[in-house]
Formats: structure tokens, sequence, C-alpha cells
């Protein structure tokens, strides 16, 4: 059996593995492309030539009790699925070392930075990378199948995997999101594959006053979530 064909079979062993862990989506990306990103520790990736990205669906329900603010249940229901997906990595990464690779996993929704709002690197462009779905104008990925009600999750890894590429932009003239922004924070810009900066896509500084001033502080939700502007996408309705 060839190299190739040896990293190929691996590779869909290593997503078939993810996937009966409870994850909906998987993909590999290169990590070469992904150190010009911010990171933290900024050294993350010199020891991992990969990273896989791994999304779970979040229950559609849920965003249709959604109006103008989050709700108790979306809330708890963002919190289960981050865990969720932070076991799954975590035992991904158990068989990567079972197999003799090095691998880190990288928690769902962890945020190192409170100044900027910054975690170890963002899942997002790693889901663009590994061909999860495209940058939405949320800034959001957007998968084509399930749009934008995804968490994402990421393991890093020295394995041989083949790297998936990523996939078209969609949206298109669509500013749906855009226009259901509580803080009107959307720019409505769109990218043919990512953006420079947070800034070309959003008022970003809007976006965090609304979810940690007004909507963490609404009774039982206690957490910077919102959800009007994946409740809206026509993708995953």
């Amino acid at each position: 059996m060839s190299e190739n064909n040896e990293d190929h079979d691996y590779t869909e062993k290593t997503k078939a593995n993810v996937h009966k862990l409870g994850a909906n989506l998987v993909g590999v990306a290169d990590t070469e492309p992904l150190k010009g990103l911010t990171l933290d520790p900024p050294n993350l990736l010199d020891s991992f030539t990969r990273a896989i990205s791994i999304a779970l669906r979040l229950p559609g329900a849920v965003f249709e009790q959604i109006i103008d603010r989050p709700t108790p249940l979306y809330a708890s229901i963002y919190q289960t699925a981050n865990r969720i997906l932070d076991e799954i990595a975590f035992h991904a990464v158990n068989i990567l070392q079972t197999d003799g690779f090095n691998a880190l996993p990288v928690p769902a929704s962890q945020v190192l930075d409170r100044e900027n709002w910054y975690g170890a690197l963002t899942h997002k462009a790693v889901g663009r990378m590994a061909g999860l779905g495209w940058q939405g104008k949320s800034l959001l990925l957007v998968n084509p199948d399930y749009g934008p009600r995804i968490r994402l999750a990421t393991v890093l890894t020295d394995a041989p995997l083949k790297i998936d590429r990523p996939i078209k932009n969609r949206c298109g003239e669509c500013n749906l999101c855009t226009d259901a922004c509580p803080a009107r924070a959307i720019k409505g810009v769109g990218t043919k594959d990512n953006y420079k900066s947070r800034e070309e896509a959003l008022y970003f500084s809007r976006c965090v006053e609304k979810l940690t001033g007004e909507f963490a502080k609404l009774p039982d939700v206690g957490s910077p979530v919102c959800g009007i502007c994946i409740k809206v996408c026509p993708f995953g309705r």
C-alpha cells in the first residue's frame, strides 16, 4: 500500500472515530496557513501540522423561540454543546495518542483574552480551512446543511492526515443577519474567502457590548450569547 493510500485510510479512520464520538462534521486543515492568526500562545501550532475541526449541530427548535434576545434554554444548550465538544476532542486526542501521534484539544469556547475576546485560536478559521463551511457576513461559520447552527472545537495533531479544502461562499446578496442584528454590529460586507480582520465584517465592540452588557445579565441566561443572526440565516432552517 502506498504512503498516500495509507494517509487516506488513516484519515478516513480518524474521521469515522470522531463521528462515533458524537460529532456531526469533521474536517482536516493544514496548520501552515493558520500560523498568521492570533494564537495563544504564539507558538501554539509549532509542533502540529494538522488541525481537525469538529462540529456539533445545535437543536433547530431552540432558535425558533428566540425573538429579540437569547433565551435561558438557548444559553443552556450552548453550554451543553461546548461541554460535549470538549469531551469529543479529549477522546479524539486519546485515540491519536494511542496510535502514536502527538495531539492537543483546544476547548470549544475558552476566552483567554477578555479585552479583545480571543481564545487559543479561532475555531471558525480552522473550520473554514477544513471545508466545513464558509465565513458568513456575521463572521460565523456557515455550513451548507446546518448553516451557522453549529458549535466548534479543534484538535491539533502531527498525524499524517489528508487535508480538506475550503468551500465556496454562498451568502451572495443576502443580508438577513445584518438586518436582524440587535446591536447593528454586522456591516453586511461579503467576502470571497475570508476577512482580513474582524473589523472588516463587524463593529465588533458593538456585539461584545450587547452580549456582555445586556444579554449576559438577563435572568437565567448568565453568559454572553445571542443567537439572533443564527436564527435568521436561511442555511440550516
